[in-house]
């Protein structure tokens, strides 16, 4: 009853916050289904690897749910206060914020598994028999326990993502300017130089013929050890280097004497910077992937497999939707801060420009990251 409570105080972001996380569990769960009907046909044809496929998926979504419950003290603080003001401590309520998400998972995991057994019951056709394991006895409990997977690692994600110190109202600890030292710099820098040179290695003339090549995934073809290594060590530097990249950029835009836009802009952008960095760096990635993977298919027809291509959007709109809710997450922090511009005389539209300017200054750090991740992936794919 208490989140049934809870509920009732629902706004527009949350609801569609729920049901975003409901949606991208009932998919998950779909996986996790199809991946026991194709066991319970042919169960010599690779179960296992059916469900190591679903673990892409799984971790986006917890991922998604992270960030979301992440975002609730700030987002809802009026919530929060009066949960406190109910006796809740800061570990009851991250307990809450935890079960609302699995609730969550636990209803879109329901509604799938409520299909899934009216098709088996006779219902789909027979295209989709060996997905559903039509005409083959079910173990109740098999189900049961796949789709108990994905709210209970959402669940724990969302509490694991919730600091004890930031669910208390007034202890919201204020975002600092990050400093990115010279360790953290040099690492990133160093995986990214050493990444590359080692898939020029890997793709010189005669390297094919060097060892036992590697079959990729998703029908993506071979390529060298040296190569898919030096790939996923520049992939890493290039994910490291995104937060200090914009905090760079920051930086360059409040140099000299900055009109009003270009110093709110980049001493906004310097400052989110870190929180900023991880979410757009997991898109850069995401993004670079599916772009590779998708000219491949287009190059080489009759390459496409359907499974990776669902799976992988799936992880792109999971990724898409954490990044929203971390830009929300970071527009209800600045809410004191704009308030106080507000009170000094500053226009509406001084504040619009600024938000624009940083928007198109991340955008372009994510195009740079993002393209030479792709570029990468497709040299190695070649």
């Amino acid at each position: 009853m208490l989140y049934l409570r809870l509920a009732r105080g629902y706004r527009f972001a949350d609801l569609g916050r729920w049901l975003l996380t409901a949606t991208a569990a009932a998919l998950v769960a779909a996986l996790l289904l199809r991946a026991l009907g194709r066991a319970l046909t042919d169960p010599a044809a690779g179960a296992l690897v059916r469900l190591l496929w679903c673990l892409p998926p799984l971790t986006a979504v917890a991922w998604f749910a992270a960030v979301a419950a992440r975002a609730v003290p700030a987002g809802r603080p009026d919530r929060i206060t009066g949960l406190t003001a109910a006796g809740a401590g800061a570990g009851r309520i991250r307990t809450l914020i935890a079960g609302e998400t699995a609730l969550a998972c636990a209803f879109g995991s329901a509604l799938t598994l409520l299909l899934f057994l009216v098709l088996r019951n006779d219902v789909a056709g027979p295209s989709l028999a060996p997905e559903l394991g039509m005409g083959v006895p079910m173990p109740p409990a098999a189900p049961v326990t796949l789709l108990a997977l994905v709210p209970l690692v959402a669940g724990v994600s969302a509490a694991l993502a919730v600091p004890a110190r930031e669910a208390l109202p007034g202890r919201a600890a204020q975002p600092a300017v990050p400093a990115f030292g010279p360790l953290r710099l040099a690492v990133p820098l160093g995986l990214l130089l050493t990444g590359f040179a080692l898939e020029l290695y890997g793709l010189r003339p005669g390297a094919a013929e060097d060892g036992r090549p590697v079959h990729l995934p998703a029908g993506l073809g071979t390529t060298s050890h040296a190569a898919l290594f030096g790939w996923a060590l520049a992939a890493a530097g290039l994910f490291l280097i995104t937060a200090p990249a914009l905090a760079w950029a920051g930086r360059l835009l409040s140099l000299g004497r900055p009109a009003p836009v270009r110093l709110l802009a980049g001493r906004g952008l310097t400052a989110e910077a870190r929180r900023l960095g991880t979410p757009l760096a997991v898109l850069a990635l995401a993004l670079a992937l599916l772009l590779t993977t998708f000219r491949y298919w287009f190059d080489k027809p009759g390459t496409a497999a359907p499974l990776p291509a669902v799976e992988g959007l799936l992880v792109l709109c999971c990724v898409v939707g954490a990044v929203l809710v971390r830009a929300a997450e970071i527009r209800s922090s600045r809410r004191p801060v704009t308030a106080a511009l507000t009170q000094l005389g500053a226009a509406p539209r001084l504040l619009l420009g600024a938000a624009l300017l940083r928007t198109a200054t991340a955008g372009t750090v994510l195009l740079l990251t993002g393209g030479l991740t792709a570029a990468l992936a497709a040299g190695a794919l070649n």
